[in-house]
């Protein structure tokens, strides 16, 4: 962690090869790096004296967003990217808890500001006059990348807070430089290389995953203003994209556009991400004749899994060098015995082999903003916890459970979630797939699954039958493994950075308004939920004392 991105955005400056593009717009290296000292130097006026040096921004995939970005390493300040889908209080809780000083955003969202007590946060809005006029004075200042220390913040990057409010994690321009040269020498991004930017920047993967590496490496950027599966390949071919980073249900999305018989004539050479799946990744492939690389690495730095050669199907891959990585119980610390297949690839020890996935060696987790209580949790007696369940083979290779708050235990035995998704995504109708629990009317959990369909439900009907079939033809589907419900929908439920939105999925259940399907205890075959069927499980709820479980 020697170097910061100071240094690297310095470096473009005088190179004058095209490094941004966003729709019709192209700037070269040097005018990205010259904007971005211009916008240093406002920075450095407009913060108030004393205070933290930190900038909120609240843009779509704009140029202004990897300006500011390269902005804020040159004048040694902290960007918070600022989540556009939150609202009201949420919104300026977010503001407010990173302390920005200064807030980017577009005219665009300017009606998300309306009403909020923002006190001490100077506004600027980049698609305006005023904006030009109050950046104009600036032009042509020169950096000064020395003053700036690798142990300097660069990102207040904020997780998911599905369970509770976001916390804002820390990134120092040490470890971000660090992490995009990782990934340029694993990936061997070369300077003619463009990175295609489609998932929104104020998340931590596209700015540590995707923009950080082209940065390292002096590849271009190519921006898509938010995603779209639609514009993916047309964006890729006139942007002359070689990589692109995804998360969440990017990639079933895209699979479900129309097919082409030139889908294959394309510059990609890899797409790095999560949450793909083996089944979709091979249809990747397939169609676009581009590899998708599946990595795992929690969102704070924690801890990473590296996909190497003779990485079995559906593991993720083995600990990245330097890291101590276990799967533990987290009730007694004890490691979790290896996990153990039989014939048809079942895991059979689920019970026993699927527990947490903990660092305990040395972690670059940098702590939480203003939360220590948070940073207690994730931190424990030395030991970086994920949240994350996995079971490990007797090779060491790591297999990706779920989330802690997504296990599973039916009839005593533990599941994991993911297996499940990773078998139903062969149902060749299906384009997206969620499983998660719903309570038992007696002890522990019952599977469901939500399925979003290729052509929607209009178009390809859920046939109940058909996926009968399909289970029974699984040889790794476990008997306790097949959903008890199959929610379907038209698309699936996602987050702003393209998770499935679990939570809601859990809270609804099967009382929602979508067409959900069942096979009863004793029942053959899969058929409609009624509302009779309703009003007598919360009979069988309320007679085992369980009815508040339904509303968790």
């Amino acid at each position: 962690m020697s170097r910061t991105v100071a240094e690297l955005v310095h470096e473009r400056w005088g190179d004058h090869r095209p490094g941004l593009w966003c729709e019709d717009q192209v700037l070269t290296h040097h005018e990205v790096a010259a904007g971005a000292a211009a916008r240093a130097a406002l920075l450095a006026d407009l913060l108030p004296r004393g205070a933290e040096p930190h900038v909120g921004v609240l843009l779509d995939n704009t140029p202004e967003f990897p300006l500011w970005l390269s902005a804020a390493a040159l004048a040694g300040a902290a960007v918070a990217g600022i989540n556009p889908t939150r609202r009201g209080p949420e919104l300026a809780r977010d503001i407010l808890h990173t302390e920005c000083g200064v807030l980017v955003t577009e005219r665009a969202h300017l009606p998300l500001l309306d009403g909020l007590q923002l006190p001490g946060v100077r506004v600027l809005v980049t698609d305006t006059e005023a904006y030009g006029a109050l950046l104009a004075p600036y032009e042509g200042a020169r950096p000064d990348p020395a003053r700036v220390r690798p142990d300097t913040r660069m990102l207040l990057y904020f997780t998911s807070g599905s369970t509770g409010a976001p916390k804002a994690a820390i990134c120092t321009q040490g470890r971000l430089a660090a992490a995009g040269q990782s990934l340029v020498d694993h990936f061997g991004v070369r300077r003619d290389d463009v990175h295609y930017v489609c998932m929104p920047l104020f998340h931590g993967n596209a700015v540590i995953a995707d923009w950080a590496p082209a940065v390292a490496a002096g590849a271009g950027v190519a921006l898509r203003r938010r995603f779209s599966a639609s514009r993916f390949l047309s964006d890729v071919r006139a942007y002359g994209a070689t990589y692109f980073t995804y998360v969440g249900r990017a990639v079933q999305y895209i699979l479900a556009t129309d097919e082409h018989p030139d889908d294959r004539d394309n510059p990609l050479r890899t797409g790095f991400g999560t949450e793909a799946g083996a089944v979709d990744a091979a249809r990747f492939a397939e169609r676009f004749g581009v590899r998708l690389v599946e990595g795992y690495g929690s969102s704070e730095g924690g801890a990473s899994v590296q996909r190497v050669p003779g990485t079995p199907p559906g593991a993720i891959g083995r600990a990245s060098p330097g890291d101590d990585l276990a799967v533990v119980d987290p009730a007694t610390r004890d490691e979790c015995p290896a996990a153990e297949f039989d014939a048809d690839g079942r895991l059979v020890n689920g019970a026993e082999a699927i527990g947490e996935l903990v660092n305990r060696g040395r972690t670059p987790f940098e702590g939480y903003w203003r939360n220590e209580e948070a940073y207690g949790q994730r931190v424990r007696d030395g030991w970086y916890w994920t949240g994350d369940l996995f079971y490990r083979d007797a090779e060491g290779f790591l297999y990706f459970a779920g989330r802690t708050d997504d296990r599973l235990r039916v009839d005593s035995e533990n599941l994991a979630p993911a297996m499940i998704e990773n078998i139903l995504a062969r149902h060749e109708p299906v384009a997206a797939v969620a499983v998660y629990g719903v309570p038992d009317p007696v002890a522990g959990d019952q599977v469901m699954a939500t399925l979003a369909l290729r052509d929607g439900p209009d178009g390809a009907p859920f046939d109940p039958l058909a996926f009968d079939a399909f289970l029974l033809a699984q040889a790794d589907l476990g008997t306790k493994m097949a959903p008890r419900f199959v929610r379907v929908t038209p698309r699936m439920p996602v987050t702003a950075t393209n998770k499935v939105h679990r939570v809601g999925l859990r809270r609804e259940g099967y009382r929602c308004e979508d067409p959900v399907w069942w096979r009863p205890q004793g029942e053959p075959s899969y058929r409609r939920l009624t509302r009779s069927d309703i009003e007598e499980l919360a009979t069988q709820y309320e007679k085992h004392g369980r009815t508040e479980l339904l509303d968790r």
